[in-house]
């Protein structure tokens, strides 16, 4: 209580102190020959002068000295969060109010003599004071995203949503504080008025709101997070999320172009998340090619020798002919009809060295999904889907392998005696026109 009235009565003494000054300055303008009028208008042309010169000099010493001396020791600590207050230039913009407080304590002095100018200009000063701060705390809000971003789980549960969320409410209020200094409004009187409008600010506000819940839905059920591969057919989405905001998720997609997505967008509508696939240690192969049904057919002696000799296949032959023969036996089958009794086929044995090769190749995961298996048959032919996951998950490597794999398939077909299907191409009717 002390500490107040000492500050008021030291505040009344630089006061009386200005008036004696105003007063002495006219004295001596009216003893140059001016009349009161005129040497009035000539003090304040010489405080308003000194105030600018005064306001110049307290911004150059803050800014030059105190910001300097305060960025400087803040670089030094061992910590790095505080860094990210200089980054931002918090206390730069905050020294904007050494100016805007010199004016305030000079311009009642000054223009005593024109009090609705003095206070017009003073509730300026006020309203620039408040945007000070705001942006002051604005740069605030981003360090301290910064310093967010830096720890392991910023990227699973971002803030920026919920910082633009709070500069939204910040900026409002300092409007509504600028209305209600600069008009001389009650602020209660303007939040009751703000509750007739609140439909019009529910509009305005409509894409806001719909992302901030939408944030908070994402934010919880881990839905997204920076870093995730994406695909959203719906707005042409498919690549790696760069930005989470209130509003909107940055995708860039893998031609390096930059989709914006509505944040809301990914609540309403479905997009697929591959992060599942990129924890679980493996990326799904699912492709088939078609054989043609034609070529099918039973093994009989000189196939299966010719089986016998192949690295994946020897001692499966053996087994599965030993397995069958005993099995016709026991049935009484007549061996000398085909359709008696069971026998390998050639696809049988193709689709067997497929699984062998899969799972003797290195790229391939032997503790997920493993199937190599037929389709439903179509006017295409018979489809054999290999359906594994690749240890390689990154896109290139994951490619390279499938056609590999794949080149090798095409390639080993014949051996099988087995042929792809494809339609006719201009060489194959060629053919069949040189035959006629």
């Amino acid at each position: 209580m002390e500490d107040k009235q000492g500050l008021v009565k030291e505040a009344g003494l630089l006061a009386n102190s200005f008036k004696h000054i105003n007063a002495w300055l006219v004295e001596k303008f009216m003893a140059m020959g001016l009349n009161e009028y005129s040497s009035n208008l000539v003090r304040i042309a010489l405080l308003v002068v000194l105030m600018i010169i005064l306001s110049w000099a307290a911004n150059y010493v803050v800014k030059k000295f105190i910001i300097r001396v305060l960025d400087a020791f803040f670089k030094k600590t061992k910590s790095k969060y505080d860094d990210y207050l200089v980054k931002r230039k918090v206390f730069h913009k905050l020294s904007h109010l050494a100016p805007a407080v010199v004016i305030l304590l000079m311009t009642g002095v000054i223009f005593y003599d024109y009090p609705r100018f003095s206070t017009f200009l003073t509730n300026v000063v006020f309203v620039y004071i408040v945007f000070v701060f705001v942006s002051s705390v604005n740069a605030f809000f981003r360090a301290v995203d910064d310093v967010y971003n830096t720890f392991d789980f910023a990227n699973e549960r971002p803030i920026k949503g919920y910082i633009q969320v709070a500069q939204i409410i910040m900026y409002s209020v300092a409007v509504l504080i600028s209305v209600s200094i600069l008009f001389g409004i009650n602020m209660a009187a303007i939040f009751t008025g703000l509750g007739a409008v609140a439909a019009v600010i529910l509009l305005i506000f409509k894409d806001t709101i719909l992302g901030l819940v939408a944030g908070v839905q994402l934010t919880a059920n881990n839905m997204v997070k920076i870093g995730d591969w994406i695909s959203m057919p719906s707005h042409n989405a498919d690549g790696t999320v760069l930005e989470i905001t209130l509003n909107t998720v940055k995708v860039q997609n893998w031609d390096k172009t930059i989709t914006t997505i509505p944040t809301y967008a990914l609540v309403t509508n479905s997009f697929s998340n591959w992060r599942g696939m990129e924890e679980s240690g493996g990326r799904r192969i699912k492709r088939h090619i078609n054989l043609d049904m034609q070529s099918v057919k039973f093994c009989d002696s000189r196939m299966l020798e010719k089986f016998r000799k192949i690295a994946y296949l020897s001692g499966y032959i053996d087994k599965k002919q030993k397995e069958l023969q005993e099995y016709n036996k026991a049935n009484n089958f007549d061996d000398s009809v085909l359709v008696n009794g069971r026998r390998m086929t050639n696809l049988g044995v193709f689709r067997k060295y497929l699984e062998q090769y899969l799972w003797h190749h290195p790229k391939i995961h032997k503790e997920m999904t493993f199937l190599v298996r037929h389709l439903q048959p179509t006017e295409k032919g018979i489809p054999v889907e290999i359906y594994v996951f690749c240890k390689d998950q990154e896109w290139a490597k994951y490619e390279a392998v499938q056609a590999d794999i794949f080149d090798h398939i095409l390639a080993v077909l014949p051996e099988f005696e087995l042929s792809v299907f494809q339609f006719p191409t201009g060489n194959d009717l060629k053919r069949l026109g040189d035959m006629e």
